[in-house]
């Protein structure tokens, strides 16, 4: 009994290192790298525990990205196509203004020479001598054209024959004025139709090269996708600033041209009258 339990003593004491061994916990490994110390030494940082929390994140706000909102620098930057739309537009834009710019020095002259020879057409003793180079004056010069080329007997026939081509005198100086003073407007109508879709036509093409910057880059950050949404937004604008101002300015010269004809037809209706009583003087007598 005493030699079994000594053995069995020894036994104990010969694997007790071995259990103590197998007991121990995993040795920690750190995650740290080494850093500079004060000395210039390398110091081995602070193991991390087991089941211990990741250090926090900085805290501090990151510093936002200026974006360029420069107008000048987004048009140098665009596609060329873009780039080509833009010059278009504004070419019609400048194409409007001078338009504007004839347009009212041309009616401000047209109507005050009217105005001065309806003044005459009230105040002088012969209509058909009136000076100028406006409608009215040309009309009354060709209407004393027409007096003075009448036979001596006047008849009936001949009486419709005149009045007949004075009308058709007069119309086509009525013609050639309201044609001049339309001058530009096919312009106008033709950039109020057509400039819309030019710049839609520059939209297309700055959305289709969006999709081709996020097909090359293979990402669909902001900074990929902002510059030709961006590029095409402003070619639809100045399509817009293009069309718009062409379309009022249209319908401006229309309702002007408008006016015009009827005080030219005022005064046609007064030269028309006085041809009327000549012709029916020259029967009586």
């Amino acid at each position: 009994m005493v030699r079994s339990a000594a053995t069995a003593c020894l036994l104990l004491l010969l694997a007790a290192p071995v259990l103590a061994e197998d007991a121990a916990p995993p040795p920690v490994v750190s995650t740290e790298a080494p850093v500079l110390g004060d000395a210039g030494a390398w110091v081995e940082a602070a193991p991390l525990l087991p089941g211990a929390a990741d250090p926090a994140p900085p805290t501090g706000t990151p510093a936002p990205i200026k974006a360029d909102t420069d107008l000048v620098r987004l048009v140098l930057k665009a596609h060329p196509v873009v780039q080509g739309v833009m010059a278009l537009l504004a070419l019609a834009i400048a194409a409007v203004l001078t338009v504007l710019l004839f347009k009212l020095v041309e009616f401000a002259l047209a109507f005050r020479h009217l105005r001065r020879t309806e003044a005459a057409l009230a105040t002088a003793a012969d209509l058909f001598a009136l000076q100028g180079d406006d409608p009215l004056a040309l009309a009354s010069r060709a209407a004393r054209a027409e007096v003075d080329g009448l036979p001596p007997t006047l008849t009936a026939a001949l009486r419709a024959a005149s009045r007949d081509r004075l009308d058709l005198a007069l119309d086509r100086i009525e013609a050639g004025a309201v044609m001049r003073l339309r001058s530009g407007t096919g312009l106008l109508a033709s950039i109020g139709a057509v400039g819309p879709f030019v710049g839609l036509f520059g939209t297309v093409f700055g959305i289709m090269n969006s999709f081709l910057a996020i097909a090359a880059t293979q990402t669909t950050s902001l900074s990929v996708v902002a510059p030709g949404i961006a590029e095409a937004l402003l070619a639809t604008g100045i399509g817009l600033v293009a069309a718009i101002p062409a379309v009022l300015l249209y319908n401006g010269v229309m309702r002007r041209i408008a006016s015009y004809r009827h005080r030219l037809a005022d005064g046609r209706s007064v030269l028309l009258c006085r041809f009327s009583h000549e012709l029916d003087r020259r029967m009586g007598a």
